[in-house]
């Protein structure tokens, strides 16, 4: 791989990034200054919160699960690309999520 390649690249995802936080920031500071019920307001941004929390609960099982899947990988010792290989780490990330979906339910 040439690195000199991945710099622009993660660049570009670095001030993608900052420019999405930026507009955030700006709309929630719009929202406040507004003058809208604060009811509303409160209840928007608990929400995002919420969705926040539940998107890092979400990737963190989901790695845990390719992480398993990986594992498994190496313990079955499979050095080539085969179908059983790609079942794997799909079957691990599927699982991944069902395991989200089933915790999520019961969280709210």
């Amino acid at each position: 791989m040439n690195f000199g390649e991945l710099i622009p690249i993660s660049l570009f995802v670095c001030i993608a990034y900052s420019i999405k936080v930026c507009v955030d920031a700006m709309v929630r500071r719009h929202m406040v200054n507004a003058g809208g019920s604060e009811d509303l307001v409160n209840s928007i941004l608990r929400d995002e919160d919420q969705r926040r929390r539940h998107s890092s609960l979400r990737w963190g099982i989901v790695l845990v699960a390719l992480a398993i899947g990986f594992g498994l990988i190496q313990w079955f010792d499979w050095h080539e690309v085969t179908p059983g290989l790609i079942a794997v780490l799909a079957g691990a990330t599927g699982l991944g999520n069902l395991a989200f979906f089933a915790i999520s339910r019961r969280i709210g």
